[in-house]
């Protein structure tokens, strides 16, 4: 959620962090990448994930390969990828996880400026065919409009998801936060928008994504209640008792 401008700063941030949570942090697959690893790995988190829009790529395959020989037993996410041949390859390369979607988010144009891009749901299907799939964790990431969605994207064989527009507007969210006649909004951008890229690197290159407002919605734990209410109402509708149970119940129809 936020660029940081050495490895000090962010470590900094990560030691400020309870230790019995679960922290994750974005690195890149060039320039420093293995000293903000070295240095986040040491200050405590418990997840690095590779964060690059194109993962199916030979800088992807470079850095994944040393970090698994530096951190043999760590938890490397990876991605993103849109097909079952980025999936595998990404896991053959070392990653633990894997983030599957291209240009689904709400505020992401990359399938408009690029062309690029398949829809969600059907990239969590394909990468399910992987014999990688169960040991290498497949992440939805993008689309996530609902609480059905989540419900469809494990079903379809996903293992988690990441939602932004779903938990954008809360307080726990990066963003000002701007009161108007109409109620009160916060900032919702995408990483990849000419403004973010504006602050995090000074140049706008290709944007591909874009800034919003969204209604202000308060603590993210009344959204996470709702999302979680969701996912066992569609289990019970399967009748299923467990999100295994629902991925070997639950079929497709075109």
């Amino acid at each position: 959620v936020h660029r940081y401008n050495s490895i000090d700063e962010q470590c900094k941030h990560v030691e400020s962090v309870p230790s019995e949570d679960l922290v994750g942090a974005a690195i890149g697959v060039t320039g420093d990448f293995v000293e903000r690893a070295e240095e986040l790995v040491k200050s405590g988190v418990s997840v690095l994930c590779l964060d690059v829009a194109h993962g199916h790529h030979s800088h992807m395959k470079n850095a994944l390969k040393i970090l698994r020989q530096k951190f043999p037993d760590f938890h490397l996410m990876a991605g993103n990828v849109a097909t079952l041949e980025g999936f595998d390859a990404l896991a053959e390369w070392g990653a633990s996880s894997v983030r599957c979607n291209i240009g689904g988010g709400s505020i992401c144009t990359t399938r408009v400026q690029t062309g690029h891009g398949v829809p969600g749901l059907q990239t969590i299907i394909d990468c399910a065919r992987s014999e990688h799939a169960g040991d290498v964790k497949i992440i939805a990431d993008g689309g996530i409009r609902n609480g059905g969605d989540i419900v469809k994207a494990l079903a379809a064989g996903a293992d988690f998801v990441m939602v932004g527009s779903l938990l954008s507007g809360t307080d726990q969210t990066p963003g000002k936060l701007f009161k108007t006649s109409d109620g009160n909004f916060k900032q919702y951008r995408g990483m990849a928008s000419r403004d973010a890229q504006m602050s995090w690197r000074g140049r706008s290159g290709s944007p591909e994504g874009v800034s919003s407002m969204v209604p202000y919605k308060g603590d993210v734990n009344f959204i996470l209640a709702e999302l979680a209410g969701s996912i066992q109402s569609g289990l019970s509708y399967t009748g299923a008792r467990s999100i295994n149970e629902l991925q070997a119940k639950a079929s497709f129809i075109r």
